[in-house]
C-alpha cells in the first residue's frame, strides 16, 4: 500500500473516545492512525488524499448529531461512509498524582461530555470551574500541564497523559454510547448485507406548508423506516436549513433506491452519503408489498399494460 492508502486518520490527539472506537476496527492494526486537531482536519486528510479514510464521531445518545461531523459531511468536496462503530461511553475524572476531590477547581473535557456528567459534576464538585478543551484527550493533556486540575475522558487515556483515574464510570445516562463513522472518497458502495444504513443530506426546493412532510411521505411511500433525522442550518440566512437522514436499508435495495430517486425529483439537492453495515446488526423488517420481489413484479405488469397485455 501507499502511505496514504495505509493511513487513517482520527479526532485526536492520542488517547479520544475516537481513537478507542478506531481500534476495533480489524483493518485499523494494519494502518498508520494519525491523530488531527479536529473533524475538519480529518475530513480534509481524506479530500487531499493525504488518507485513504478518517473516523469521526456523528452522533452521541445524549447529546444528539455532532454538528461538525454533520456539517462536514454536507458541504465541501463529497466524501463516503463506509463503516459505523459504536462505543459505550463511560468517563474517569483524570487528575495529577497526589491531587485529591476536595482539591479539584478547575475542570475540563469536550463541550460534548459536559452534558454527561453534569449531574456528577453538581454533585460532586459543585463548585468546580468547566472550561472546553478540543476533546477529551485533550483535556488531559491540559491537566498534564497544569493548566487545570482535572479532565473527563476515557480511563485508558490515563497513562498516555502520566494521570491517574482519580474517579471511574462516571455517567449521568446509562448505556450511553457514541457512534463514529469511517468516512473516504466516493466510490461504489459494499455489497449489502442484509442489515445496512444509508445516509444521505436533503435540500428542499422551497420552504412552504407541507415541504418537509412530502420529503418523510417518499420513504413511507416506499416502506423505507428512518433511523436519524436532523435539521442543520445552510449557513444562507435564518430559516434555512438542510436534513441529514439515516434510514434502514441499501441503496441496491429497491425500496431504498425508490425513495431516493423520488427525493432526487422532489428536493433542490440530494447528497449521497453512503450504504454501510449497521453496528447493531439489526436487520429491518419489510412491510408487505415492500421487497425487491414486489417492485419487480410491479414493473413486469406495468410492462404487460405497456404492451397491450394488462393480465
Amino acid at each position: 500500500m501507499t502511505p496514504a492508502a495505509s493511513r487513517y486518520t482520527y479526532l485526536g490527539p492520542e488517547g479520544t473516545f475516537t481513537e478507542a472506537a478506531l481500534r476495533t476496527l480489524p483493518e485499523a492494526a494494519t494502518r498508520e492512525l494519525v491523530p488531527m486537531i479536529s473533524v475538519p482536519a480529518a475530513l480534509d486528510a481524506v479530500r487531499t488524499g493525504e488518507a485513504a479514510g478518517a473516523l469521526v464521531p456523528i452522533e452521541n445518545s445524549v447529546e444528539g448529531g455532532v454538528s461538525a461531523t454533520v456539517d462536514e459531511l454536507a458541504s465541501g468536496d463529497p466524501l463516503m461512509i463506509y463503516r459505523e462503530v459504536v462505543l459505550p461511553i463511560s468517563f474517569a475524572l483524570l487528575v495529577r498524582p497526589g491531587t485529591t476531590l476536595d482539591t479539584v477547581k478547575t475542570v475540563t473535557g469536550h463541550p460534548v461530555a459536559q452534558p454527561q456528567v453534569r449531574v456528577w459534576l453538581e454533585r460532586h464538585l459543585p463548585d468546580a470551574q468547566w472550561e472546553s478543551a478540543a476533546s477529551n484527550a485533550d483535556g488531559a493533556r491540559l491537566v498534564q500541564e497544569g493548566r487545570f486540575d482535572a479532565a473527563f475522558a476515557g480511563e485508558f487515556a490515563a497513562a498516555t497523559y502520566a494521570l491517574e483515574p482519580l474517579v471511574t464510570d462516571i455517567h449521568d445516562a446509562q448505556n450511553a454510547a457514541t457512534r463514529f463513522v469511517l468516512v473516504g472518497r466516493p466510490a461504489r458502495p459494499a455489497a449489502p448485507t442484509g442489515a445496512d444504513k444509508t445516509s444521505v443530506v436533503l435540500w428542499l426546493r422551497a420552504d412552504h406548508p407541507g415541504a418537509l412532510m412530502e420529503v418523510l411521505q417518499e420513504y413511507a411511500t416506499c416502506g423505507v423506516n428512518l433511523v436519524r433525522i436532523e435539521s442543520r442550518p445552510t449557513g444562507k440566512g435564518i430559516g434555512q436549513y438542510c436534513f441529514s437522514v439515516d434510514c434502514e436499508g441499501h441503496l441496491s435495495d429497491r425500496r431504498v433506491g425508490e425513495a431516493l430517486m423520488g427525493l432526487k425529483r422532489l428536493c433542490a439537492d440530494v447528497r449521497y452519503l453512503g450504504s454501510y453495515p449497521r453496528a447493531d446488526a439489526v436487520q429491518p423488517t419489510v412491510r408487505p408489498g415492500m421487497a425487491d420481489a414486489d417492485f419487480l413484479n410491479a414493473g413486469d405488469w406495468l410492462t404487460r399494460c405497456l404492451d397491450g397485455r394488462p393480465r
